[in-house]
């Protein structure tokens, strides 16, 4: 289901500082963290080889995109797949809000998603749900600060939400203006397995399964397999350009460690 926290134009170091779980599938294929062409545009990311999408990645001009799905229910059966939209976006030209609006027009057509597009060199974040379903299409520009994406609406106060948010103060005002360490938090903070109080969660599907998507970091045994936090990534931008993509990543059963790094290309 995957969950994200992010600060965005608050820190003097940093103009995005994010880290994020992906949960899926063990048994699903995907590859790791590389640079990969997309129709003519170099997009560093993971990528799953089922649908070809991605949940994380960015560009060399300084656009990032990142999704998240909607905890629900019902799916649609013969819905486009939602990893394609980062991808539409990173090898887009157009600015995130001139992207989701344009977006709006086929919303409906994926199952439950929040997506995040920004641009660094123009500041720019937009956020986009297209649930719940029956109410409009849901947009607004990020605000600077410290934000938190799960299974629901941006900053929804969900238990793993309000716990991974109290966890990513508390060791941003441990390091203060300073350089973050952000291998550190990935340990401490995104590898949390503490689970929610059952009274607590939304109630929108089976107990047990809500249960056991409780905790930051999942680990589940469900009827088709293996599933639960697969990789945990964090990306950091600074003001003078420089990009690190830091993820740590299960394959077969081992957990593997790879880093990127590389300069945002101004056009």
């Amino acid at each position: 289901m995957c969950i994200a926290a992010f600060i965005w134009q608050a820190h003097p170091l940093y103009p995005l500082l994010l880290l994020q779980n992906r949960d899926e599938y063990y048994n699903r294929p995907t590859k790791a963290l590389a640079w990969w062409d997309v129709d003519g545009c170099e997009i560093l990311g993971g990528r799953d080889e089922v649908a070809g999408g991605t949940w994380l990645a960015c560009s060399r001009q300084g656009r990032v995109a990142f999704l998240t799905n909607v905890l629900e229910l019902h799916h649609l059966s013969g819905a486009k797949t939602r990893g394609d939209l980062p991808l539409l976006f990173l090898k887009s030209t157009k600015s995130p809000m001139e992207f989701v609006d344009q977006l709006l027009t086929n919303a409906h057509q994926y199952n439950g998603f929040n997506l995040i597009v920004a641009d660094i060199a123009t500041k720019s974040m937009v956020y986009i749900s297209n649930r719940p379903k029956g109410e409009p299409i849901h947009i607004q520009q990020v605000s600077p600060g410290l934000h938190v994406l799960s299974n629901a609406k941006l900053d929804s106060p969900m238990p793993k939400a309000l716990r991974l948010r109290k966890s990513i103060r508390q060791m941003m005002n441990k390091y203060g203006k300073n350089e973050v360490n952000v291998k550190e938090m990935m340990e401490k903070v995104m590898k949390d397995k503490v689970k929610a109080d059952k009274s607590k969660l939304p109630g929108i599907c089976a107990l047990d399964m809500e249960f056991n998507l409780s905790s930051i970091f999942v680990e589940m045994d469900t009827p088709q397999g293996l599933c639960g936090t697969r990789s945990t990534a964090a990306l950091t931008i600074r003001a003078s350009g420089e990009v690190g993509f830091c993820d740590k990543y299960l394959e077969k059963g081992v957990w593997f460690e790879k880093t990127i790094n590389y300069h945002i290309q101004n056009e």
